[in-house]
């Protein structure tokens, strides 16, 4: 028996919210860990089907949707629509209640070796439409009733209740034209045989012979040669497309470097896309649901920077068409995608760098949480027993042997989790939904002030406000606030990075807390997090130009100041609770944080301790009276402690102060000098580690080329104006 894990929840969030995300949709599911990406994707993929049965179930409308495996029947029926009839785009059929989703696996690292990987990523689509439809209905489409020009016509939705219109030729509709074209000859071919043919003799020689030709003959072979032309022009459409069909193309295309290179090659992709959308439109309205193609993108964070820009750009270019009915889940590694987009060629302005390219693209991101202790040592314990599926927690209950856990793993129930997990998991959509629209439609604080003006911005905050919903509900976490909830996910939308320097810096204090009190951290619940901000903000400014790519993902600092200390004074408490829900802000941002503030942090005991360069926050908390007591531990003379007294030297004096200056007020020796410029003031310029910047481009200082800096008091960045 298994433990319903996080992971299943998160997944078990994604599919519901994937049921009520309008296409086209890019969902960023972003994580450090592939096994646990492709067990979110698998788990995903079985709660998808289940919730889309479960709304079947529920359905009461006028016309039950048709099985997605039709019968002989229904077969036959579709035949028939294809080749007589064309949709009827009404209010109905365009807002299906029931929906079906097609699960489609790009593995970006399969076609690394082609110039064009996007162009993979189409034929996959081809091919799993081929699959999942059928090659004789595909052709059949395209013959009956695919017409390129309909891609300029815009889109018109009547008000009908029929959902079908029959093709006509000169008012005669086209069924029937065919029906007497095969039935008319056949009756007079009876009759002809029953009554046997009249002759008409003629006496004009032809070439010296004298013909006699049935008159009814000629009627009949003229009755029979035209359907037959149009039926023999049918036939060998259509076995040229099932011969030749497109993906067979587009594999030529990509072979051939004077085709690809063309930008005629694209333009055709560009078409065939449309075309599966077309078709996917026409498969709506005959089944009678939704038809949602989720296009899971994997492995992307593997290949080349150039070739992951062509992916990112064709899924804003070939998948975002209006009426587009794909999903696309980008399932990668953030901090390994940021990087290599932003060392690919022609990555000039801030718009072309990975945070602004995803911002336009993703209208749901999807950060799966840390793992927490717990999971952790599952994981651990499953891989000591040689588990198969490491990431499938084992419940504490369930005492069995290694071998017996591998045994497990292999039966057939392991796998679903209709039946183990489904009722734990089981959130009331009515709650939900009444939730959601109750955050959505408050207007008590003013939250829409805070959002930006793009539609992508606004559909990525209302999907994440649903997933949190979701997840809290899952947990069975007592939610705060419902305008508090959609604060939140603003929060972690628009101001991403100080919000992550936040988050770094309360976990800092408690790890701090837990070594210098002997594991009893005491935290106050009631602080906010704009005090938690103001205390480390100078700290902050002065990391500035290490991290000025991630501080220009953040909105407006004064309407940050104001959100966080006027409108929405969030707490400690109120971030804890959050902790595990919080799915919309990138790891990667706070891991490059940490980094930062973990190595200014370094401090070490013995002889090193005089040498290692005290952290910034230190620093700049430090009075004179502070740096005295340093100074007297460090054993120096009497003569500086003097000094810095008299002179007021505080920490943000030694920090901000020039060090030419300071080191003629102090006037030490050579060796006192180095000693209190490495423990105060950092390594010096040539001593620094270089230190690679995550989005080095053109645009940059050169400063910034320079090397990480533990401290720089007289060089800090002017380019941010307020924290």
């Amino acid at each position: 028996m298994y433990k319903t894990t996080k992971d299943d929840i998160y997944a078990y969030a994604l599919s519901k919210t994937l049921t009520k995300v309008s296409s086209p949709a890019t969902v960023g599911l972003y994580s450090s860990c592939e096994n646990r990406i492709s067990l979110i994707l698998e788990q995903m993929s079985v709660y998808m089907k289940q919730e889309a049965s479960t709304i079947e179930q529920k359905y009461e409308g006028r016309y039950k949707p048709r099985s997605v495996t039709p019968s002989f029947c229904g077969f036959f029926a579709l035949i028939g629509r294809m080749l007589f009839y064309r949709p009827i785009w009404t209010e109905e059929n365009q807002q299906h209640h029931n929906i079906r989703f097609i699960n489609v696996h790009f593995s970006a690292w399969h076609f690394a070796g082609s110039d064009l990987l996007w162009a993979g990523l189409a034929i996959r689509l081809f091919q799993a439409m081929q699959m999942n439809f059928g090659k004789l209905q595909i052709a059949l489409y395209r013959v009956g009733q695919h017409d390129e020009e309909e891609e300029v016509n815009k889109k018109i939705v009547e008000d009908s209740p029929n959902h079908w219109r029959s093709k006509k030729v000169c008012c005669c509709p086209l069924w029937f034209l065919c029906l007497s074209i095969i039935v008319v000859p056949l009756i007079i071919l009876v009759v002809l045989l029953s009554f046997g043919l009249p002759e008409v003799e003629t006496d004009k020689p032809v070439n010296g012979t004298t013909s006699q030709v049935g008159v009814l003959d000629g009627l009949l072979i003229a009755a029979i040669g035209v359907p037959a032309a149009s039926a023999l022009r049918f036939v060998f459409l259509m076995g040229k497309n099932l011969i030749f069909n497109q993906d067979l193309n587009l594999k030529k295309g990509m072979d051939n470097d004077r085709i690809s290179s063309q930008l005629g090659f694209m333009n055709e992709v560009r078409k065939e896309m449309w075309f599966l959308s077309q078709f996917i439109q026409f498969m709506e309205v005959f089944e009678r649901r939704r038809i949602r193609v989720v296009l899971n993108i994997t492995n992307l964070d593997r290949c080349s920077p150039k070739k992951i820009v062509a992916v990112l750009d064709a899924i804003s270019i070939l998948l975002s068409d209006e009426e587009s009915p794909y999903i696309s889940i980008l399932a990668v590694n953030p901090d390994v995608l940021v990087q290599k987009v932003n060392f690919a060629d022609g990555c000039f302005s801030k718009e072309d760098r990975a945070h602004e390219m995803l911002n336009r693209i993703v209208t749901l991101a999807f950060t799966v949480p840390l793992l927490c202790d717990d999971s952790k040592r599952s994981i651990f314990d499953s891989l000591t027993c040689n588990s198969k599926k490491p990431l499938r927690t084992i419940t504490s209950d369930d005492k069995v042997s290694c071998s017996s856990v591998e045994i497990a793993f292999d039966t057939k129930e392991s796998y679903p989790l209709m039946d183990s997990t489904t009722v734990a998991l089981n959130v009331n959509e009515e709650e939900v939904e009444k939730l959601v629209r109750s955050i959505l439609t408050s207007n008590e604080r003013n939250l829409n002030k805070y959002m930006l003006e793009d539609a992508t911005s606004m559909r990525r905050v209302i999907n994440s406000i649903r997933v949190t919903v979701i997840i809290m509900k899952a947990l069975k976490k007592e939610h705060p606030q419902s305008d508090y909830i959609a604060a939140w996910v603003v929060l972690a939308n628009q101001w991403p990075c100080r919000l992550s320097w936040i988050i770094q810096c309360v976990e800092d204090a408690q790890q701090r807390a837990v070594i210098d009190r002997n594991n009893e951290a005491h935290t106050d619940d009631s602080k906010t997090l704009w005090e938690v901000f103001s205390e480390s903000r100078a700290e902050l400014y002065v990391m500035s130009a290490q991290v000025e790519d991630l501080l220009e993902q953040d909105g407006d600092p004064e309407m940050f100041e104001r959100f966080l200390k006027m409108d929405f004074q969030f707490t400690l408490k109120d971030l804890r609770t959050f902790e595990e829900t919080t799915v919309n802000l990138d790891h990667s941002m706070r891991k490059e944080l940490s980094h930062l503030r973990g190595t200014s942090r370094l401090k070490d005991s013995g002889w090193m301790r005089n040498l290692a360069p005290l952290p910034i926050t230190t620093i700049i908390n430090m009075g004179k009276e502070d740096v005295c007591k340093e100074l007297e531990r460090m054993k120096y003379p009497s003569k500086y402690i003097d000094i810095v007294r008299n002179k007021d030297l505080n920490g943000t004096a030694l920090l901000f102060g020039d060090a030419d200056d300071l080191k003629d007020i102090l006037d030490m020796t050579l060796g006192e000098w180095a000693t209190f410029r490495l423990h105060f003031l950092g390594l010096p310029s040539h001593l620094r580690p270089q230190h690679k910047s995550p989005a080095l481009t053109p645009s940059h200082s050169q400063k910034q080329l320079s090397g990480f800096r533990l401290h720089v008091p007289h060089h800090y960045s002017s380019t941010v104006n307020n924290m």
